[in-house]
Formats: C-alpha cells, sequence, structure tokens
C-alpha cells in the first residue's frame, strides 16, 4: 500500500469522503488495485483512466470548465491525470481553478484560475515550485504554466509541496531556507575582489531585472536599482559586492547543519550573505503591505575604504529616507554606530528593529554602537539614517570563515517584518509630529 500522503500526486486524498459518484467509484477502484501490489506512478494514471471510462463512458474531455470550485464539489475524474493533484491542492489552499491540461507530453501544463492571483499566492506557488527541480512556474493574470519538458512526474511532485504546504504551516519555513541556501550557493561560487565586481556584478544586474523599475550602473560602478510600491517612504537596502580576496574556483564547501565552510581560502559570505538576503526580500516585499519606494545600492571597493559608498551617484540617494545595509558579521546585531565615537541614526530609528525583532518573534535582535566601519556610515555621513544588520557571517576575511545561512534568512525575515508592518513610514511620521523625538544616542 503507497503511504497515504502519496496519494495526493494523482488528486486523491486518502480517507475522505467523496461525494462526487464517478470520482468516488475511479478512487475506490485504483485503491483497492493497488492495496495488492507495488505499482508506478504510470500504473496509477492508468488505472484512473481505465476506471473513468468504466464508470463515466460519455466523452467529457475539457468538461471541467463547466464546474465552480466556489459552489460544488469538482468532479476530479474529468481532469488531465498529470495535474489532477496540483488542481486539488490549489483549490485547497484558496487558489480557486477554472481548467486546465497537463500538456499530453506535447507542450508546457496550463492551470487556469477564476480570480487573479494575488501577490501572497504567487509567492507561494513559486516557492513550491522551487522545492521541484527541473520545473519551472510562469505566472500570469489568470493562469500558470508549469514547463516539465518531458519529466511529466514533476507535475506529480509539485502536488505533494503543496499539500505539505496545506498540512503543515511550518513547511513554508522549511521550503525557504533550502530555497535561500541554493540561492547563497551560487552567489558563493561567483569571484569579484576589489576592483574586479564586473561579473558579480553582472549577475546581480541579470537577477534584479525581474522586479526593478529602472537600474543603471553609476561612475564608480555601483550597481543601483529603483523598485516602486506605491506612495511612502524611500528605503535602500544595501551590500558590497566585491570580496577581500578572491574566491578560489577549486574550493569545496562543507556544510554541518546551517553552517557553511570552505576547504580553501575565504568562503565569501561578506558580503555574499547581504547579496543573497537582499534578492530574498524583494521576492517578498510584494506580498506585504509595505508601500513607498525601495532602492538597492550594490557597491563596489567597500573592502578598501567604502570607496564605493563614498563616491555613489548622489541623485540617486538624494531622496533616500533610511538606509539598511546587510553586511555585519554575527546574528541578532542592528549597528547604530561605529566604534561608539560616530552614530550612523537616532535611538529610536534603531528602536523599530528592536520592534520587528519582537513582532517577527525573534526579541533578541538589539542596537549596538560599537559596529566598525562599512557603507552604513557613508550613508550616514549624507545624513541618512542607517544601521548594519548581522547577516550570519564569522571570521571574515581569514581561512575560518563561516556563514549560517538560517541566521541570513531571520534577517531577511526580521526586515520583511519592518516592512510589512511600515515601521519606519511610522517613525517618521511620529518625527515630523515631534521633532525632539529620540536624539542621536549620547
Amino acid at each position: 500500500m503507497r503511504n497515504e500522503s502519496k496519494w495526493i500526486r494523482y488528486g486523491i486524498l486518502s480517507g475522505e469522503v467523496i461525494e462526487e459518484p464517478t470520482w468516488s467509484a475511479c478512487v475506490q477502484d485504483v485503491m483497492q488495485r493497488a492495496g495488492q501490489q507495488e505499482v508506478t506512478d504510470e500504473e496509477i494514471l492508468d488505472w484512473i483512466e481505465e476506471a473513468k471510462h468504466r464508470y463515466a463512458p460519455l466523452d467529457d474531455h475539457g468538461m471541467e470548465a463547466l464546474f465552480d470550485p466556489r459552489r460544488q464539489a469538482l468532479p476530479y475524474h474529468l481532469f488531465d491525470g498529470h495535474v489532477r493533484g496540483v488542481v486539488r491542492m490549489m483549490n485547497e489552499l484558496g487558489i480557486l481553478t477554472s481548467s486546465c491540461c497537463d500538456g499530453h507530453g506535447k507542450r508546457a501544463a496550463r492551470v487556469y484560475t477564476q480570480d487573479l492571483l494575488t501577490n501572497q499566492q504567487r509567492y507561494l506557488l513559486r516557492l513550491a515550485a522551487d522545492a521541484v527541480p527541473g520545473l519551472t512556474v510562469s505566472l500570469q493574470s489568470r493562469w500558470i504554466q508549469l514547463e516539465v519538458r518531458e519529466q511529466r512526474s514533476l507535475l506529480l511532485d509539485l502536488a505533494e509541496v503543496l499539500y505539505r504546504i496545506k498540512q503543515d504551516a511550518s513547511a513554508i519555513q522549511e521550503l525557504e531556507l533550502q530555497r535561500f541556501r541554493k540561492r547563497l550557493l551560487r552567489w558563493l561560487a561567483i569571484p569579484g575582489q576589489s576592483r574586479r565586481e564586473q561579473m558579480v556584478r553582472s549577475r546581480v544586474q541579470q537577477a534584479v531585472r525581474r522586479f526593478a523599475d529602472d537600474s543603471f550602473i553609476d561612475e564608480k560602478g555601483n550597481l543601483l536599482v529603483t523598485y516602486h510600491q506605491g506612495e511612502g517612504p524611500v528605503i535602500l537596502l544595501s551590500a558590497h559586492l566585491d570580496t577581500v580576496e578572491r574566491i578560489d574556483s577549486y574550493r569545496t564547501l562543507f556544510q554541518e547543519g546551517t553552517i557553511l565552510t570552505s576547504s580553501n581560502g575565504i568562503l565569501g559570505a561578506d558580503d555574499r550573505a547581504g547579496i543573497a538576503a537582499i534578492l530574498e526580500l524583494m521576492e517578498r516585499i510584494p506580498a506585504t503591505d509595505f508601500r513607498g519606494t525601495i532602492k538597492l545600492a550594490f557597491s563596489v571597493e567597500e573592502e578598501i575604504g567604502c570607496r564605493g559608498a563614498e563616491a555613489m551617484d548622489a541623485s540617486f540617494l538624494e531622496d533616500v529616507d533610511a538606509a539598511i545595509v546587510f553586511d555585519r558579521r554575527g546574528t541578532r546585531d542592528i549597528v547604530t554606530g561605529c566604534y561608539g565615537e560616530f552614530d550612523f541614526c537616532e535611538t529610536a530609528f534603531g528602536a523599530c528593529f528592536e520592534q520587528a525583532g519582537l513582532l517577527s518573534d525573534m526579541p533578541d535582535w538589539r542596537t549596538t554602537r560599537y559596529g566598525g566601519s562599512s557603507d552604513a556610515k557613508l550613508f550616514a555621513l549624507r545624513t541618512i539614517p542607517a544601521v548594519n544588520l548581522s547577516v550570519g557571517y564569522l571570521h571574515e576575511h581569514t581561512d575560518f570563515e563561516q556563514v549560517d545561512f538560517a541566521a541570513t534568512l531571520e534577517t531577511v525575515r526580521l526586515v520583511e517584518t519592518l516592512l510589512h508592518h511600515r515601521l519606519l513610514e511610522r517613525y517618521f511620521v511620529e518625527r515630523t509630529e515631534n521633532p525632539t523625538l529620540g536624539g542621536y544616542t549620547d
């Protein structure tokens, strides 16, 4: 007998009471046959087709579009076999479908929806698709295209991923962690020491095209990006492109738990972790309540004196209300100053990030004035309130460098919460109403 959760691959929820008579008869027939032997996916799908023609002999191809999941149980025997489970779970997750086609091995599968896909639904579908290697998803306003080439069983795998999400809310966090790990590993493989950032900059430039409203490379070589999401504050997210020395292309990466290390030379998490964190965050922002403009600054030559930030295009920064830099070692640090001598922001500004920590169930995020030099200082010198956040790496600039990618992802969650709850927007409103609020740290 197959594992009960595996039945969802074919659109069957084991043990359910099926009111639709034809589908009920199909399921009973197939499960009885499968209980007697070990069977493959193709055998199960063939049996469902055989049972369908036995219990519903009329030609009903395409008839699924006549049924509305809002008002009636869907007759799943009408649906193409390889997307039956996907359609079933999409409806279970509230993504109501209107029709579907599995491509019949000749073209991409498609599922059409009753309503426009929301940003939250888009995020969920992309996350699920990312967990199925070899499957590519394209999301339009009212339909989803699933490209699997000749590996049609990947559609069945996607149904299982969606089932996991429906059954266990913690599955989303695990899927996010594994997706982020893959993303970070890709960035750790790209060389780009100071003054030789062209390759990594080109890769980042390609990555931001999906969401950027505008991007350009300034005279110094910094990559500067703008993304609009309504009216509100202008928030700058920043990481640097360069590493302190060249990444060894012949090294091996090791993983122990959620810790990554390198067999030879620097790991490069300073600041590839910051780049990966910003790109992960940008996938999440459309599903938040943030309203305003996000600007991204990927700076060059940070490791040799923050020269990229120092020479950054002034017109790009002139309307920036606040800067968040992703380039601090360790975990849970909200750096608001340099060596306790120069402050990047008011105490009330740093407190917004501590509040975001509380709201995201990470209460141990704390502000500190005792950070090192970073691009945050250069933004503060331009009178932009700034912080520098921990992104999980340790022992940077040495052969013992490591990164905890789970901690890096927690930094993403912190800023996602900050933006979703509009904490910076509230800070600026309160500061306008009360100019004496907070003051710089003594």
